[in-house]
C-alpha cells in the first residue's frame, strides 16, 4: 500500500493586507500571512490574538440556566447538603469533576463526593448504578459534567427519588432537554452563550466563574483551576479559538509556573518538569496518562475498590499531599503502560488479521472484530489502523453480552451519516463526523460489516483515502532566525483553529550524519541543508518514516514539510524541523 501523501499548499493571504500587517508589527511577510490566513487582518486583531486577556472572558450568566444553577449550588451550600459531582471517565469528565470538587472542598463544604463512572459495566453517561449509590449517601444533589444533555430519563429516575441534578455538557442535544434544576450547554438552540466550543471541564469551569459572581468572590478563586482546564481543552481536542484560547493560554502559564500536586507529579514521570510544556505534551504525554485510568478496568470482587479505574485520576488531580500525588502518579502511570502493552497487542492482532485476508486489504473500509479484545482500546486501535491504511475503520469487540465498538474517520468523510445509514441493526450509537461509538447483538455483526462496508464504497471521494498534508506557506532555512521562532512562539497555543503552521522546503539534503533512531530505528535524524543557503544547516526528526533513509543519507536533494519545534536535550534546547513529510528529488531543477 502506498504511503504516498497530498501536498495542498494553503490560499495565501491578500499580498496588500500581508504587507500593511508585516510592516506594522515589525515580523516577517511569511508570519503575517499565517494571520491573515487565520482571519487576523489589522493591528488591532493581531494585538488581542497575540496579547488574551482573562478580562474578556464572556459573562458566564450569558449561557441559559447559569441564573438557577448557581441559586441551586449556594442552596445546597447554606443547607450543608450532600452534593455529587459525576463526570464521564475520559480526561475532560475527569478533570472537570476535579476542578468542581476542589473548588466546593475549598469553599469548606462538608458533605461531598464525587463518581465516574466505570466504562465496562456502567458505560458512557449517567448510570442508574450512579443514582442509587447517590440516594444510599443521602445526596440531594447531582452535578453532572461532561455528560447528561441526553439523560432525559436517568435524571427523572433521580428525581423521583428527590435527588436534583444541574447538567454541564457540551455536546448536541437530543430533540428532549432533561428536566433538570439547570441545564449548562452552549449547544443547546435557543442559548444565547456567544462561544459554542467549549470543552465539558470548560462549561463546568463557566458555572464556577458565575457562582464567584453571584457570591463576590475573587475570580483568583477560580483562576487557580486554569491548569484543569487546559489539560481537558488540549485533551478534548477542542478548536483552540475564542474563549478557549485564552483558557488554554492562562492554563499553561499556570501549568509552567504552580501546577497542583497531581498534574506536577504525572509532569516529572513524563520528564517534562525541565521544559516549557506545550499542548503537544498534554495530548501526547500528560492527557493519555490520566485517560489511562479510566480504561482499565476495576477487580469486580475487591468490596474495597473505588466504583471505576476513572477515580484514581480524580484522586490524583485533587491530591493536596505531595507524597500521595506521587502514588497516585506512579499508579496510573502503570496503568498507561498496561495500556500501551495491550494497545500493541491488539493493533498487530488487527494487522495481521488484515494483512492475512486481501478482500479486507483491498477495501475502502475496515470493519474488524475480535470479541477477546479490550473494550476501553478498540478506539486507540482504530486510530492506529488508520496510521497504516487511511480509511474510515471500526473495531468491535464484545462486553456485558453486547458487540460495542469505536469508529474512526479520515478527513472530510462523515462517519457518524455511515454509521447512522446502519441504525436499525445497532442498540444504540453515539458520535460525530469523525468519531463514533456503537453497540450491537452480536447476530447483527456480519450484516453491519457488510452495509457499513457498502455505505463507504458508495459515499467516500477516492481523494480522501490519500493522507493529504496542509501547507501554510514555503520558507528558507536562512528565515529561520532567533527573531523569527520568537514571533512564531507567540500563535501559541497551537491546536484545532490554530494549528501548528506546516513549512515547505524546496532542494535540501542532507549535510551530516543521517541515522535511524527509535527502539525499531522507526525515526529518521538528519542534518539538513538548503543548497541556495549552503551555511544554514538545521537538524531534523521525522518520526514513523524510515522509508527514505537510504537517499536521505547519500546526500541526493528532497523536499521537506515540516513544523518548526524545540527540542530539548539533557537541558539544551535547539530549534528542530518536526518532518511531516519527504519527497526525493529525480530530477535537478
Amino acid at each position: 500500500m502506498s504511503t504516498e501523501k497530498r501536498w495542498v499548499i494553503k490560499p495565501q493571504g491578500d499580498p496588500e493586507k500581508v504587507a500593511a500587517l508585516a510592516a506594522a508589527l515589525g515580523i516577517a511577510p511569511v508570519l503575517a500571512n499565517l494571520l491573515v490566513q487565520r482571519g487576523i487582518e489589522t493591528e488591532e486583531d493581531a494585538w488581542r490574538f497575540f496579547n488574551p486577556k482573562l478580562e474578556t472572558l464572556h459573562d458566564p450568566f450569558l449561557m441559559k440556566g447559569m441564573d438557577r444553577a448557581v441559586r441551586r449550588i449556594d442552596e445546597a451550600v447554606q443547607r450543608q447538603e450532600p452534593i455529587m459531582v459525576y463526570g464521564d471517565y475520559d480526561v475532560d469528565g475527569t478533570t472537570a469533576v476535579a476542578m468542581v470538587y476542589s473548588f466546593l472542598w475549598r469553599l469548606g463544604h462538608p458533605s461531598l463526593l464525587f463518581y465516574i463512572p466505570d466504562r465496562y459495566t456502567e458505560g458512557y453517561g449517567i448510570s442508574i448504578k450512579a443514582i442509587d449509590y447517590a440516594e444510599r449517601k443521602g445526596v440531594k444533589l447531582i452535578i453532572a459534567l461532561d455528560c447528561g444533555i441526553k439523560a432525559t430519563e436517568k435524571v427523572a429516575y433521580a428525581r423521583a427519588k428527590g435527588i436534583d441534578f444541574i447538567i454541564c455538557d457540551h455536546h448536541l442535544p437530543g430533540d428532549t432537554i432533561p428536566e433538570a434544576v439547570a441545564v449548562l450547554d452552549p449547544k443547546q438552540h435557543d442559548c444565547p452563550y456567544p462561544f459554542k466550543e467549549l470543552s465539558g471541564c470548560g462549561v463546568g469551569f463557566k458555572m464556577l466563574q458565575g457562582y464567584c459572581q453571584y457570591k463576590n468572590l475573587p475570580f483568583s478563586d477560580v483562576e487557580c483551576l486554569l491548569d484543569l482546564v487546559v489539560v481537558s481543552i488540549a485533551s478534548d481536542i477542542v478548536p483552540l479559538v475564542g474563549e478557549n484560547r485564552i483558557l488554554a493560554y492562562y492554563g499553561l502559564k499556570r501549568l509552567n509556573e504552580k501546577p497542583r500536586k497531581g498534574l506536577l507529579s504525572i509532569i516529572k514521570i513524563c520528564g517534562l518538569d525541565k521544559h516549557v510544556i506545550t499542548i503537544d505534551d498534554i495530548v501526547f504525554k500528560i492527557g493519555p496518562r490520566i485517560n489511562a485510568a479510566g480504561r482499565m478496568e476495576v477487580d469486580s470482587d475487591d468490596e474495597n475498590a473505588a466504583p471505576s479505574g476513572g477515580h484514581s485520576a480524580v484522586y490524583l488531580m485533587v491530591a493536596r499531599d505531595e507524597e500521595v500525588a506521587s502514588e497516585y502518579g506512579a499508579f496510573i502511570d502503570t496503568c498507561n503502560q498496561d495500556r500501551k502493552n495491550i494497545d500493541r497487542s491488539i493493533t498487530q492482532e488487527a494487522h495481521e488479521i488484515i494483512e492475512s485476508h486481501p478482500d479486507m486489504k483491498n477495501r475502502k473500509s475496515t470493519v474488524i472484530y475480535n470479541p477477546k479484545w479490550m473494550k476501553g482500546i478498540v478506539g486507540i486501535v482504530a486510530s492506529r489502523l488508520i496510521e497504516t491504511y487511511y480509511r474510515p475503520t471500526v473495531v468491535l469487540t464484545m462486553s456485558n453480552g453486547f458487540v460495542t465498538g469505536s469508529a474512526r474517520s479520515v478527513p472530510g468523510f462523515d462517519l457518524y451519516q455511515a454509521v447512522e445509514s446502519c441504525s436499525d441493526l445497532l442498540e444504540n450509537f453515539g458520535g460525530h463526523m469523525y468519531a463514533a461509538g456503537l453497540t450491537m447483538r452480536p447476530e447483527n455483526v456480519g450484516e453491519f460489516t457488510r452495509r457499513f462496508n457498502a455505505y463507504v464504497e458508495q459515499h467516500i471521494d477516492p481523494q480522501m483515502l490519500v493522507p493529504q498534508v496542509d501547507i501554510d506557506s514555503e520558507l528558507l532555512f536562512s528565515d529561520i532566525t532567533p527573531k523569527f521562532r520568537e514571533h512564531l512562539n507567540r500563535f501559541q497555543p497551537f491546536g484545532p483553529g490554530n494549528a501548528s503552521p506546516v513549512f515547505v522546503t524546496y532542494g535540501v539534503s542532507n549535510h551530516g550524519e543521517a541515522k535511524l533512531v527509535g527502539m525499531e530505528c522507526e525515526h529518521l535524524r538528519m542534518d539538513l541543508m538548503q543548497r541556495q543557503k549552503p551555511n544554514t544547516k538545521i537538524q531534523a526528526i521525522a518520526f514513523q518514516q524510515p522509508t527514505h533513509y537510504e537517499w536521505v543519507r547519500s546526500g541526493r536533494p528532497i523536499d521537506v514539510c515540516y513544523q518548526i519545534v524545540e527540542n530539548h536535550y539533557r537541558g539544551t534546547v535547539t530549534t528542530q524541523l518536526r518532518v511531516k513529510d519527504i519527497k526525493p528529488v529525480h530530477n535537478n531543477r
